[in-house]
């Protein structure tokens, strides 16, 4: 009887299956990537595979952090990185060909915002920095400068170097008579137009200055100053009619 339930049941799947594909529910079976870029001649699908690519190095590199893996599974998922950034760039390659985004190579960075090392193309990500030998091939030191002598700086250094030799083809003294022409006649050219603008702005004729003016002694300067610092105060605190009045007893006095 069990027998038969589960042939009722197969048949039931295969019936529903079935019908699911008529209505266009069935889901859809999962796309494998092409593994040769070449072989897909449009841009959205190599837009597509491209993102995947990218998610599945996001995911590897964020496993690859983990501290309970051994160095051989490191080492495996630091490869199988590598392997998908290559094929990253195939896809990338290809898209430029088809007319679609160019996509330059940015720099490599990590959690810490350092550059993830690398030789010849091959990165090492998470701890297969910490790998033996990794550390090691990445912190040697850099090799110390050759020290030179000053005789063998000063030994390619000839009169050509200091330029003596420059005028035995007589191309630049060519050069600089042409140009200097051109320079003189550019400043006489700026020279006219300038006395042609000045006479056009020159300023109404006004009256010579008299070195031989009066001027004005010290004494002279403090008693203006003192007689114009009375009329201000009198124009302040005394009325019009008192002024007038003191100015006819002055005259009358005799003083002035």
């Amino acid at each position: 009887m069990a027998r038969n339930e589960e042939k009722a049941q197969s048949m039931l799947y295969r019936f529903r299956e079935a019908q699911a594909a008529e209505l266009g529910l069935a889901p859809k079976k999962r796309e494998r990537r092409p593994a040769m870029a070449s072989s897909v001649n449009t841009v959205g699908e190599c837009e597509k595979w491209r993102r995947q690519i990218l998610n599945q190095i996001a995911r590897k590199v964020s496993k690859i952090q983990d501290a309970s893996l051994t160095d051989y599974q490191v080492r495996d998922l630091n490869d199988e990185i590598n392997k998908l950034l290559r094929e990253k760039s195939h896809w990338e390659r290809r898209i430029r060909e088809l007319g679609g985004a160019i996509y330059s190579a940015p720099r490599m960075i990590d959690n810490e915002g350092r550059e993830v090392p690398g030789n010849r193309g091959y990165k090492y990500f998470g701890r297969a920095r910490d790998l033996p030998g990794v550390r090691e091939l990445f912190e040697m030191e850099a090799p110390e400068p050759v020290s030179r002598s000053r005789t063998e700086l000063y030994k390619n250094i000839d009169a050509d170097y200091y330029g003596y030799r420059d005028e035995e083809d007589g191309q630049i003294l060519h050069y600089e008579e042409q140009r200097e022409k051109e320079l003189l006649e550019e400043a006489a050219n700026a020279g006219d137009s300038t006395e042609q603008q000045e006479d056009d702005n020159s300023p109404m004729e006004t009256d010579e200055f008299d070195p031989t003016a009066f001027v004005p002694t010290r004494k002279q300067v403090e008693e203006f100053l003192v007689r114009r610092r009375k009329e201000q105060l009198l124009e302040k605190y005394v009325s019009p009619e008192l002024a007038q009045s003191v100015e006819e007893a002055k005259e009358m006095v005799g003083e002035h």
